[in-house]
């Protein structure tokens, strides 16, 4: 009996210390050699012509990297000291857009995993439970009828987010409610808020606006500045920190109800909270970069076929895989015409929305009606 007792023990460390592996270091790592070299090549194309070299010259810029009038510039909205040429375009022009593109990806795919775990199904996501959609006329009705309401873009979308989630969680409530009842009352919500979003195009006497809200809706990058990683580092570092506080309950859910209230859990409040950061999440991203369609479905399942389904492990994994995936779309998009600039949105629905269709004719079962 004594010697049962440290094998006990030591099972319980493996069970709480394990969910650290080397193949999830080896992801994160991997993760972010990706994002930094798809940063790079970002940021060595524009109008302002420099070669490779001189990009990535300006990037690793000691003057500007070790400045911090510089950075009070850039994160707090303070003048801007002089600086050289290829450094100001590449700090202030090119860098931006990379740092939203990671703030986007990051908490795209945890909005998306969270979605995944509080409905217990793996085709939910905030495009296919309607956020993105109640957040998307949110932002559109800032940018095309109150404008002067722009700074407070992400608890605008949060808000408009936050509705169409009620709407869902109202639809599918039947004393409860059941993951194919979410998904199905979010396919509701989600094609009402689309309706009304090409209804406030008939508001917009600016065909600038217009210009801007259309690419916006498609999920684009491009434009993007040091004012969108204001206003959205905050939001998005409140709502990762929480979201991977609250794994352990996402593994708890995906037990089943049953088992999660015989464990003590208040499942409907926890599901609501959850789904309450996920929205946050979400909604941080489409103020800043639009409705990328499809990126918090896909990522969420690269990640788990890679380091498993624990949710520690996935949510570590989804807040490296995302911005990885994200600055690599952008750049795809970027490069696909030479003519042009794609939206990131589009690259990311051609992907997503074969995948989509991929998960769908691989589950056995949708859940009960």
């Amino acid at each position: 009996m004594a010697g049962s007792q440290p094998a006990g023990g030591h099972a319980t460390t493996r069970n709480r210390e394990g969910w650290v592996t080397g193949t999830l270091l080896l992801f994160c790592l991997a993760s972010t050699v990706i994002t930094v070299v798809a940063g790079l090549v970002q940021v060595s194309y524009g109008p302002y012509t420099m070669t490779f070299v001189e990009a990535w010259q300006a990037v690793f810029n000691p003057d500007v990297v070790f400045d911090i009038d510089v950075w009070k510039s850039f994160l707090l909205g303070a003048e801007l000291p002089e600086m050289e040429p290829n450094s100001l375009v590449v700090w202030n022009i090119r860098l931006p857009r990379v740092f939203v593109a990671i703030i986007a990806g990051s908490t795209l795919a945890v909005s998306g995993a969270i979605f995944q775990a509080v409905t217990r199904n793996e085709l939910a996501s905030p495009f296919v439970l309607g956020v993105s959609s109640g957040a998307g006329f949110a932002v559109l009705a800032t940018l095309v009828v109150f404008s002067g309401l722009a700074p407070y873009l992400p608890l605008i979308a949060a808000l408009g987010g936050t509705v169409a989630f009620l709407l869902v969680y109202g639809i599918a409530w039947k004393g409860g409610t059941s993951p194919v009842r979410l998904v199905l009352a979010g396919v509701i919500v989600n094609m009402v808020f689309q309706s009304i979003q090409r209804g406030l195009f008939f508001f917009a006497d600016d065909l600038g606006v217009v210009q801007t809200a259309i690419a916006w809706m498609t999920g684009s990058l491009i434009g993007t500045g040091w004012e969108e990683v204001r206003i959205s580092v905050l939001p998005a570092a409140a709502a990762i920190l929480i979201a991977l506080v609250g794994a352990r309950q996402l593994n708890v859910l995906l037990l089943g109800e049953q088992t999660a209230r015989s464990l003590g859990m208040r499942v409907e409040r926890v599901r609501f909270l959850l789904s309450a950061v996920a929205i946050l999440a979400a909604s941080v991203a489409i103020s800043v970069a639009g409705i990328v369609s499809f990126f918090g479905l896909v990522v969420p399942h690269i990640v788990r076929n890679v380091v498993g389904s624990d949710y520690r492990r996935l949510m570590i994994g989804c807040l490296f895989a995302g911005p990885a995936l994200m600055v690599t779309a952008d750049v795809g998009a970027r490069l696909a015409v030479s003519s042009t600039q794609l939206p990131v949105g589009i690259v990311t629905g051609l992907i997503g929305g074969p995948y989509f269709l991929y998960l769908m004719r691989k589950q056995q079962s949708m859940g009960e009606i």
